[in-house]
């Protein structure tokens, strides 16, 4: 049995159960860019002849599609808490950006193959056509990617603490979305030099390697985002903090006996939780205590901290799970 006297405190930032109206505003901007650009990319490829601007027309379609999503999914994720859902929405978020990801590995797997059916039959490329939509495609991708990027480093939580964290307001399903934006750009930077090469060399089978190497370097970042989605998903302890740490530190509280049965998650990547349980020292008070053990929490980039106050660890039940 846990003792009677045990007391439990919840705190949340109330400024981070919505997304910051300039990150959503990012978001709309990146999937009707990548929605219109993609439709130029497509006849642009065509009248070029290169494999590499198609190949990544399909993808942008894809992903415009699968932005789309993420823009319903951030929308839903910022509804409060339900009878049903106790933390509220914010998990729906991953849902797009595990989308996302598949469809950036579906988009690669597209990529190599029609490179690769650009070696079997070749074709001359335009090159100068295929500098000019580089060069076009290195202008809207990039721009997508500031707006969404600023968009959440102008807004941070913890900002009352001391401590922001790494990404500011974005989340698993931003970091997608912006994952894939920076993967544009690069994209269209191999894509302008391999435009200028096949000028001067009339080198046609340079546009089948840059779309594989294009394909296999979204497809290995795909696969990470994925595998950092999925541990989200997993309730891992969040990169941004360092439990160890923070139970040592917790331990050096006054007052502070023991620190047990320490959970830390997060929401969506950019949100965690965490709880704990905490004996203390019967001739410290309670509230002064917890205050100091939240304080900490929420320097550890914890905004939504749970603490359970004891007098005996002998009796917690949940000592050692």
């Amino acid at each position: 049995m846990i003792d009677t006297n045990e007391k439990s405190s919840c705190t949340a930032h109330k400024d981070t159960l919505n997304k910051p109206s300039s990150t959503k505003d990012g978001l709309s901007l990146a999937f009707w860019l990548n929605l219109f650009f993609s439709i130029i990319e497509l006849i642009g490829g065509i009248l070029t002849n290169s494999t590499a601007i198609i190949a990544d027309a399909f993808h942008d379609f894809m992903d415009a599609g699968a932005i789309g999503l993420a823009i319903i999914m951030e929308k839903i994720s910022g509804n409060k808490r339900t009878k049903t859902f106790s933390y509220g929405y914010k998990r729906f978020s991953l849902l797009s950006a595990l989308i996302l990801s598949i469809f950036l590995l579906v988009g690669s797997f597209t990529m190599i193959t029609a490179a690769y059916n650009s070696f079997i039959n070749p074709k001359e490329v335009h090159s100068l056509g295929m500098l000019w939509i580089a060069i076009l495609g290195l202008a809207v991708n990039g721009f997508a990617f500031l707006r969404i990027k600023n968009g959440g480093e102008h807004h941070h939580h913890g900002h009352s603490h001391g401590h922001n964290h790494s990404h500011g307001e974005h989340n698993n399903n931003s970091q997608s979305i912006m994952l894939h934006l920076l993967e544009d750009v690069l994209g269209w930077a191999a894509v302008l030099i391999g435009s200028i090469i096949i000028y001067f060399t009339g080198w046609n089978w340079i546009d089948g390697v840059l779309a594989i190497g294009i394909a296999i370097f979204i497809g290995y970042n795909a696969t990470k985002n994925l595998i950092n989605t999925v541990k989200v998903m997993l309730q891992a302890v969040p990169e941004n903090v360092n439990i160890n740490k923070l139970q040592d530190e917790l331990q050096q509280i006054n007052g502070v006996v023991n620190i047990h049965d320490v959970h830390v998650w997060t929401m969506d990547g950019s949100y965690n939780v965490g709880s704990l349980h905490a004996v203390i020292n019967s001739n410290f008070a309670e509230q002064d205590v917890m205050k100091n053990i939240i304080k900490l929490m929420q320097k550890f980039n914890i905004q939504h901290p749970t603490v359970q106050i004891e007098t005996n660890k002998n009796k917690c039940e949940f000592l050692t799970c």
